[in-house]
């Protein structure tokens, strides 16, 4: 009885990229081999139909022999069955924990849990990104909550060096982190129009100057948990309703503040009163974790820039 055997010998580990970067979106094998057809790599190699599946799945096979060190990057470095040289370690890292906006905006803000994963089948279905891939990107959140919540220090160093990012995935995830932390509400139909990446700018001002990390740089979980004496001050800001000339100190300082830096500034400067006591208003209720959930969900959408400017100001 014959048997077919294909056998590859060699030092450097070859990975292709585009290759790689299919296997991460979850294509078969077979889907794989005909989107590379499609883009002319044969033409290019010179090769038949046969080889280009052959070395299809022995890369395949690779990526899910590596598989198991991405869950520990430290480890890739370290480890001696793959020669893979750093700059290639860098790329398989960060294309590995890199995710897609559509679908981290589906889940951000719940809990990672087995409940949230049975809902990957309609998330998939929903952002066109395939139940594979939202596998993978789930179990990443996941995996990087777990190891960073019994951590100290600040959330996105602790991220950056366990898992060797880069600064911007890093900061990230950290937001990914601090929302299902908080369990922000991000899924209401008012929200919709947010995007992931307005949610991230958000929890970086909220991390930076509103947790307790921001006030005692030597607490555990310090750029997690909110700090809630920093919350009851809040309530202080009431009096920038009631006296006319600390409204207009306030309105001075945020204007100089935020000249130039905005396209809303002339409406925002126009309407500041306004604004001002609506989320002085909102500011002053932020006394337990269930209004801050809450607290953003009420505005309105043609004023989202004005608010989220003056939101990230608020506290000085």
């Amino acid at each position: 009885m014959s048997v077919e055997l294909d056998v590859f010998v060699g030092n450097t580990t070859i990975m292709d990229e585009e290759v790689y970067q299919l296997w991460l979106d979850g294509y078969t094998v077979n889907d794989a081999v005909k989107v590379r057809m499609e883009g002319g790599v044969m033409d290019e190699c010179e090769a038949s139909k046969d080889v280009l599946l052959s070395d299809t799945m022995d890369q395949y096979r690779t990526f899910q022999m590596c598989e198991r060190l991405l869950h520990s990057p430290a480890k890739l470095a370290n480890q001696l069955l793959f020669q893979i040289p750093p700059h290639r370690q860098i790329m398989l890292i960060e294309r590995y924990y890199a995710f897609d906006d559509t679908f981290v905006r589906e889940v951000l803000g719940k809990k990672l849990s087995k409940g949230t994963k049975k809902d990957l089948d309609d998330i998939s279905a929903k952002t066109s990104v395939t139940l594979k891939s939202c596998r993978r990107q789930f179990d990443n959140f996941k995996r990087v909550f777990k190891v960073v919540e019994e951590l100290k220090g600040p959330l996105v160093e602790n991220i950056r060096q366990h898992f060797l990012l880069s600064d911007k995935l890093a900061r990230d995830y950290a937001a990914i982190v601090f929302f299902a932390n908080n369990r922000f509400e991000t899924g209401k139909r008012k929200l919709q129009y947010l995007s992931f990446q307005d949610f991230a700018f958000c929890a970086g001002q909220l991390i930076s100057n509103w947790t307790v990390g921001a006030v005692d740089n030597m607490v555990e979980d310090m750029d997690v948990d909110l700090d809630k004496e920093f919350l009851q001050e809040l309530k202080e800001l009431k009096i920038l309703i009631t006296d006319k000339d600390l409204l207009d100190q306030h309105k001075s300082l945020v204007c100089t503040a935020l000249r130039g830096k905005t396209k809303v500034f002339i409406e925002m400067e126009g309407s500041f009163k306004n604004l001002s006591r609506g989320l002085i208003n909102i500011a002053a209720k932020l006394t337990n974790t269930k209004d801050v959930r809450f607290s953003l969900k009420k505005k309105k959408k043609k004023k989202k820039n004005i608010y989220i400017y003056i939101y990230i100001y608020i506290h000085k």
